[in-house]
């Protein structure tokens, strides 16, 4: 399936559930591969959750994966969820997923991405194998998250590319603060993008993040609009 925006100059592949894919376990979050497959990425700063916060989270969620007969244990257990019912996979996504993002529009840790010179670091990332590795599709640059769209190109393995965008900007904006140690948290969340209308509604999330922020304390970039 495919998606074109735009005037159709850069093409969005969507998750075919009948064509090969794989997961992956990582941290604590499992991982969806589908070569040349659209994405919805979130990363963050490594204090941008409370560890009481992280692991009541944690503690919640396993417990209702649990009561559904599924092992937070099982590197499957994304693949077990996906089988329930709609009615319990929107419980498990508004009681959980839901929350996850909340919890990082709460402002917790120092936010340093609020200063405009450390997100740019963070664009500039993003954009630099824009068209040769992906199509980078919209995104936001949080005081302590980023979200986007990417959509890989070839071979191009989601984790790697997060982890090359991580380390890289670690780097440069330690350097930048003259401090020292993890700057992003470890593990990424990765969605493989389904239907045109979650697409749309990604698009929408993204684009209305920044509520509540001044101009200048995120960076906010439409693709659609890089085309003009």
């Amino acid at each position: 399936m495919y998606r074109f925006l735009g005037i159709g100059v850069i093409m969005f592949e969507l998750f075919d559930p009948e064509a090969d894919f794989r997961i992956t376990h990582g941290t604590r979050l499992p991982h969806w591969y589908q070569p040349g497959a659209s994405y919805f990425v979130t990363f963050r700063t490594e204090d941008s959750m409370p560890v009481e916060v992280s692991r009541l989270w944690h503690a919640r969620r396993s417990e209702w994966l649990a009561q559904h007969g599924i092992s937070p244990a099982d590197v499957s257990w994304s693949v077990k969820l996906n089988q329930l019912s709609l009615i319990q996979r929107k419980d498990y996504h508004e009681r959980f997923s839901k929350e996850y993002f909340e919890n990082l529009d709460k402002g917790y840790g120092a936010c340093v991405l609020k200063r405009q010179e450390l997100s740019r670091k963070v664009a500039d990332s993003l954009l630099y194998f824009n068209g040769d590795r992906y199509h980078m599709g919209d995104f936001v640059v949080m005081p302590n998250h980023v979200h986007l769209i990417v959509c890989l190109l070839g071979t191009t393995d989601i984790v790697k590319q997060c982890t090359s965008w991580k380390r890289f900007t670690a780097k440069e904006i330690n350097q930048h603060l003259n401090l020292k140690g993890r700057f992003w948290q470890e593990d990424s969340f990765d969605h493989l993008i389904r239907s045109d209308r979650q697409f749309d509604a990604i698009r929408r999330y993204i684009g209305s993040n920044p509520t509540g922020l001044k101009q200048g304390e995120y960076f906010l970039y439409r693709f659609d609009e890089s085309l003009n």
